[in-house]
C-alpha cells in the first residue's frame, strides 16, 4: 500500500510540475498584451478579394476575413473597428506574421502541415473550406481541366496553388507552361489579356474575381474539377498559446452560435432570458469561461452582437459572389462547420 507521505509526494510534485507547465505555456511574445497597450489589432488580409477583404470607396474594408478579424478585436478589446487591416501578397504575408508586423493572419491562407511544423505559424481554424480550380475564357470551348494539356496557366507563386498545378499535371500525364506573377491584380490582368489559357487558385478567389467583372463576367467559365483541399484559417504565431485561445474560440463561438440560433439582433434578449444550459455558458452567465482566456464573460454577447455568427458573416460577404453554403454550412445542415463544445 502506497503510504500517505508517498502520496503527498506525489501529489506536490504533479502541482510543481502544473505550475511549471502554466510558466512554460506563458513565455514567448504577448500579442495580447501589446494589441491592448496599443488599443489597436493589426490583422493581415488579402490585397484584393471581393467576399474575403477588399476597401469600399470610403477605404472601409469588408470581408469574411475581415469580420474574423473584427471579432478577435472585440473579443480582446471590446469594439470591432480597433483594427488596422495591412494587405499583402502570399510572399509577404508569413514573414509579416513572423516578424511581428501583424499580429494575426487571416488571408484565404491554406493550413498544410509544412506551414505549421516550418514556419512557426499555428492556425486556430478553419474559416473557409475551399478547393483550387480552373478558370478559363468561355470563348476557348475547354469544358474539362483535362482538356488543357499543353496549356499556359497563370499561377501566384510561394502558394500551395502552385504545387497543387504541378502535382495535378504530372498525375495526369499532360503538359503546362506556368504564367508566374507574384500581384493578384497583374495575374487576373495577365489572364483577361490572354497571356494565358487558364488561371488557377482557390475556387472561391475565382469566383471573387468573376464577381469583380461588370460587363463580361458570362465570358469566363470556371471548370468542374476540383484539385485540392484548401482549408482557410486564421494564423498566428506558434507560442502564443493565449492569443491562440482568443482566435480559436472567437471562431468557434461563432459557428456555435448559427448552430444555437443566436444572433446579432436577438443575441442580448436571449442572454438575458434563455434558459437553455449551452446558451448560458456561451454568453458567459454560467462558467466563468471567458475569465479562463483572460477575457470577460461577456466577450462572445459582444462578438455576436457587433459581428454576426458565421451564417451572418457568410450571408453578407460570400453568398452575394455566388457561392452556395455548401460545405461551409454547419455540420447539422450538410456541412463541414463543427465547433467544439463550449464548456
Amino acid at each position: 500500500m502506497t503510504s500517505i507521505r508517498t502520496r503527498f509526494a506525489g501529489l506536490a510534485t504533479a502541482a510543481v510540475l502544473a505550475v511549471a507547465g502554466q510558466a512554460s505555456a506563458q513565455t514567448g511574445p504577448d500579442t495580447v498584451a501589446a494589441i491592448r497597450a496599443r488599443g489597436q489589432l493589426i490583422c493581415g488580409v488579402a490585397v484584393n478579394a471581393p467576399g474575403f477583404a477588399l476597401p469600399d470607396s470610403r477605404g472601409e474594408f469588408h470581408g469574411l476575413d475581415v469580420d474574423m478579424c473584427r471579432a478577435v478585436a472585440v473579443a480582446i478589446l471590446g469594439d470591432a473597428t480597433k483594427v488596422r487591416f495591412v494587405p499583402n501578397t502570399t510572399v509577404q504575408r508569413f514573414p509579416m506574421l513572423q516578424s511581428g508586423e501583424i499580429d494575426l493572419l487571416v488571408r484565404n491562407t491554406t493550413i498544410s502541415m509544412a506551414r505549421e511544423t516550418q514556419l512557426g505559424l499555428a492556425f486556430a481554424g478553419i474559416n473557409f473550406y475551399d478547393g483550387q480550380g480552373f478558370m478559363v475564357r468561355r470563348s476557348s470551348n475547354v469544358t474539362s481541366a483535362r482538356q488543357l494539356d499543353g496549356a499556359t496557366v497563370c499561377v501566384q507563386p510561394g502558394t500551395t496553388t502552385e504545387l497543387n498545378l504541378t502535382d495535378y499535371f504530372r498525375t495526369n500525364n499532360m503538359r503546362f507552361t506556368p504564367v508566374v506573377i507574384e500581384q493578384a491584380e497583374e495575374i487576373r490582368a495577365a489572364f483577361v489579356s490572354g497571356r494565358c489559357d487558364a488561371y488557377t487558385n482557390d475556387a472561391s478567389s475565382l469566383a471573387s474575381f468573376r464577381a469583380t467583372r461588370t460587363t463580361d463576367a458570362a465570358e469566363f467559365v470556371l471548370l468542374p474539377e476540383i484539385i485540392s483541399k484548401e482549408p482557410l484559417g486564421p494564423a498566428v504565431r506558434k507560442g502564443d498559446w493565449r492569443f491562440f485561445d482568443i482566435v480559436r474560440w472567437t471562431l468557434f463561438a461563432q459557428i456555435t452560435a448559427e448552430e444555437l440560433g443566436l444572433t446579432s439582433a436577438n443575441v442580448e434578449e436571449t442572454a438575458r432570458t434563455t434558459t437553455n444550459p449551452d446558451i448560458m455558458r456561451l454568453v458567459g452567465r454560467t462558467g466563468d469561461l471567458g475569465r479562463s482566456m483572460n477575457v470577460d464573460n461577456e466577450w462572445a454577447v459582444r462578438i455576436i452582437r457587433q459581428v454576426g455568427n458565421y451564417g451572418e458573416m457568410y450571408e453578407r460577404n460570400i453568398t452575394p459572389i455566388g457561392i452556395p453554403r455548401g460545405v461551409n454550412n454547419l455540420w447539422n445542415r450538410g456541412g463541414l462547420h463543427y465547433a467544439p463544445p463550449i464548456r
